[in-house]
């Protein structure tokens, strides 16, 4: 699958959610955002600024339940529209890292584009909710995300006692490192970076 515009838009509805995502890889970080989750909608901004990708998300869930379909979702859809928009990944640097610190609050996450879903996540927040977040749903929304990616993440909290800036650090470290992940290599041509000659 080749996509050199390395732009997706999917549409994803259940009975639970309807949720559009649309995002440019080639972007410059604008990002226009409607989770009915406040601090969801922050998360994903800094996704967007730190990882230079356009990124829109309106997403209309079962928000009187709770926020738990709505993030899954976005994270799904998330997930399907990145596999899209990377396409063949012919030329990629494939792997990517970021730490990232904020005040007190300091992540490290590992991104590969390897082709298989994979998730790390070893993190223990401060508290149980941020804003109208359940910090159990950041969890959520990267396994959503690294099943339907088919990407593999590690990602640690390495100290934090504020659950916000935890979060925070999570989320921009994820966009740094997939910057770098998704960023061509000039020396690789439209070489696939793997020995097996696919992702």
């Amino acid at each position: 699958m080749v996509n050199p515009q390395r732009t997706a838009d999917i549409h994803r509805t259940t009975l639970e959610t309807q949720v559009r995502v649309k995002l440019d890889l080639e972007g410059t970080g604008k990002s226009q955002l409607s989770t009915g989750v406040g601090f969801f909608d922050h998360m994903l901004d800094q996704i967007a600024r730190h990882g230079l990708i356009d990124l829109q998300v309106d997403a209309r869930g079962d928000l009187h339940i709770d926020a738990h379909h709505t993030v899954e979702d976005v994270g799904i859809t998330l997930g399907q529209a990145l596999a899209k928009a990377l396409g063949d990944k012919k030329g990629l640097t494939r792997y990517g890292h970021a730490y990232v610190p904020l005040d007190e609050a300091l992540s490290r996450v590992v991104v590969d584009l390897s082709g298989r879903p994979g998730l790390s996540f070893n993190v223990t927040f401060s508290r149980a909710q941020v804003g109208a977040l359940d910090v159990d749903l950041v969890r959520e929304f990267f396994q959503a995300l690294v099943n339907h990616a088919g990407i593999t993440v590690h990602v640690d909290n390495l100290r934090g006692d504020n659950a916000h800036h935890q979060a925070e650090t999570i989320f921009k470290a994820f966009a740094r490192a997939l910057r770098m992940a998704i960023t061509a290599d000039p020396r690789a041509g439209e070489v696939v970076p793997s020995t097996k000659g696919s992702l």
